[in-house]
């Protein structure tokens, strides 16, 4: 389809799972693709993956420095920015009572600050207009046990995502969430691990929605795809939920 054909994109928490799913969809669907991760091994064979139409950034995106190095390469490298997917995130599966502040602030640091600077410094580079996606994630519309800073900060980034929208619509930038359900990452068999239990039991548990199953990273990469495309040429400022019915 060609979907992206011309466009150059950046994909933050591009070495695995949801990110490079969306990268390499991207690039099939002609965009040049900056691929930026503190996973720089990760970052690369991403990158590797796709071929020339693709560059590794590794990337600590709570830094301003880093964020502004992965906008001003993409710049360089393939002559301007069009796409942004805020991707990176982390998790802490814990109460207040048990949450340590450090946790706290990188959570925080990790899946909010890192919107916010990615944002400030690709905007400017968005010269022609552009499409924004941030991923949130259905625990960012609802609450969810165990997982306290999480849900603060992916509500965060949806109504960061509003905000975004707001401000820069006369600009021609259109910016969305993504909010998934389960899906079957490396982040989410590190949530099992983190909790203590048993993958079988949590994948079933992860499978407990009208679907009956967990989403695959390529279903999410789908769904960005059109928020980032000319396909959503109306959309922007919306909570895009993909999930397999679990907040239905």
């Amino acid at each position: 389809m060609n979907a992206l054909e011309g466009k150059v994109a950046i994909v933050t928490g591009g070495a695995s799972g949801i990110g490079r799913a969306t990268a390499l969809l991207f690039a099939a669907e002609g965009a040049k693709v900056v691929v930026a991760d503190l996973d720089g091994d990760g970052a690369e064979a991403t990158a590797a993956r796709i071929g020339a139409a693709a560059l590794a950034v590794r990337a600590d995106v709570s830094s301003p420095d880093d964020c502004e190095n992965v906008v001003r390469t993409a710049v360089e490298r393939f002559g301007g920015l069009n796409v942004l997917f805020n991707n990176a995130g982390i998790i802490r599966r814990s109460t207040a009572l048990d949450l340590g502040v450090e946790d706290w602030d990188r959570v925080m640091a990790v899946n909010v600050r890192s919107v916010f600077l990615m944002c400030k410094y690709a905007i400017p580079a968005m010269t022609g207009g552009g499409s924004i996606v941030n991923t949130g994630s259905g625990w960012g519309l609802k609450g969810g046990g165990n997982a306290l800073s999480y849900c603060a900060s992916k509500a965060a980034v949806v109504n960061m995502t509003r905000a975004l929208a707001i401000d820069h619509a006369a600009a021609g930038i259109r910016v969305n969430s993504v909010n998934p359900g389960d899906t079957d990452t490396p982040m989410l068999r590190d949530e099992a691990r983190q909790l203590g239990e048993d993958w079988a039991a949590f994948a079933a548990d992860a499978a407990d929605r009208p679907m009956g199953r967990a989403g695959t990273p390529e279903e999410i990469a789908q769904a960005v795809l059109f928020l980032a495309s000319d396909a959503s040429s109306y959309v922007t400022g919306s909570a895009l939920v993909v999930d397999g019915g679990g907040l239905a």
